[in-house]
């Protein structure tokens, strides 16, 4: 028994795909795929691998097709599939896919756009636009395009370019371009897909921005330069890592993290820190960055689990966050900055008592000012650090 993977594309297929289909004895597929294809030859309506494997068990033919839309290597429940066939002989035949046909359509090369699916399973949208690249989505299901361009205009990213193509390849294809904010109020043909030209962002650099570059205001504290870039060492943060930043405060730590990982959620209690938080997030592009308002460890019972996390303030609850960062993801990475003895104390107890491993680093930054003709050396209050995580 042989059997055959077609990607039979986008409204057209290959002559290869053709000559394949033409030979096959069964075809298996999704009914929109035998209708279009089938003809009269015998076949079994099939979409799961584990229904496909169950319809190939159960025949003695000797030539078997199974026919998927696009292009069997992007994003094809054929990547599913060809491990339950190790042991027969497979053949791949691949398609245009939909993206290959929207680039055309779009006179535009693909090479370096960013490649995501919202089809059937959840996408990071604000993620993949942050990438310095066009992101292009197959969608479906909760993530339509209307639903992608809505989740980038409540980022602040409305006015982000976008282009979508329906039905491609068919008598109904359409090719629309606006906004983000403009297509979120349109409807769209569950057969779309959609493709965001990059957000804008600032060029990287190393950790550590200038105290300057943020926004600031009384009585809102912010984590200062050297400090912060110590934090994001201690984190080791990476461009998949989910992060938290509980007590967000002006969101210098948050916008930092976003500039260098996949997500972060702020967490912050007082409005006027969540408003200045978010001046700081559009200022620095850090579209990434969620803000939440509340208090922990209450509300970080709805975020997603976290790669590290960086507790800049607790409200007296150190203990109990830190509990919460432990139950969420006992292997997260961690950092707590204290400046008092009284929260070193409670942080390093109950880090021994959930068995984590800890570094203790204890920082004393002294910046120089100009007086006259002499330099005084102005000294910032001593930081620890307790970084470290579940070994």
């Amino acid at each position: 028994m042989s059997v055959t993977l077609i990607g039979c594309g986008c409204g057209a297929l290959t002559e290869d795909a053709r000559a394949a289909i033409d030979r096959a004895e069964l075809l298996i597929g999704s009914k929109r795929l035998l209708v279009a294809y089938g003809g009269d030859r015998p076949q079994i309506e099939a979409v799961t691998a584990d229904a496909v494997m169950a319809a190939i068990r159960e025949t003695d033919t000797e030539e078997i097709a199974v026919l998927f839309s696009g292009d069997t290597g992007f994003y094809s429940g054929a990547r599913l599939l060809l491990p339950k066939l190790a042991d027969r002989d497979v053949r791949l035949i691949p398609g245009i896919s939909s993206m290959q046909l929207f680039a055309a359509r779009l006179g535009r090369p693909w090479q370096d756009w960013r490649l995501c699916s919202a089809h059937g399973t959840d996408c990071d949208v604000r993620a993949a636009v942050c990438g310095g690249k066009p992101a292009f989505f197959l969608t479906g299901g909760k993530q339509g395009p209307a639903e992608i361009c809505r989740e980038l205009t409540d980022a602040g990213l409305g006015f982000l370019p976008v282009s979508v193509g329906e039905d491609l390849g068919t008598a109904l294809e359409r090719i629309s371009r606006g906004s983000a904010a403009e297509l979120s109020e349109r409807s769209f043909s569950p057969l779309s897909v959609l493709l965001a030209e990059p957000a804008p962002r600032p060029p990287r650099r190393a950790p550590g921005l200038p105290d300057t570059a943020f926004l600031r205001a009384e009585k809102i504290p912010m984590t200062k330069q050297a400090v912060r870039a110590a934090i994001l060492s201690r984190l080791a943060v990476g461009p998949e890592d989910c992060c938290w930043d509980i007590g967000a405060g002006t969101g210098s730590v948050s916008v930092e993290l976003a500039l260098f990982c996949r997500a972060v959620w702020g967490i912050e209690r007082e409005d006027a820190a969540l408003a200045l938080a978010e001046e700081n997030r559009k200022k620095h592009g850090a579209w990434n960055l969620r803000l939440v308002r509340g208090a922990a460890p209450e509300a970080l019972a709805a975020l997603p689990k976290p790669d590290a996390v960086f507790v800049g303030g607790s409200g007296g609850r150190l203990r109990e966050i830190l509990c919460a960062v432990h139950a969420a993801n006992p292997a997260a990475r961690f950092c707590v900055a204290a400046i008092t003895l009284e929260s070193l104390h409670n942080a390093c107890a109950a880090l021994r008592e959930l068995g984590c491993e800890t570094e203790l680093t204890q920082l004393s930054v002294t910046h120089g000012q100009a007086a006259g003709g002499h330099t005084l050396l102005l000294a910032q209050n001593p930081v620890f650090l307790i970084s470290g995580r579940t070994p």
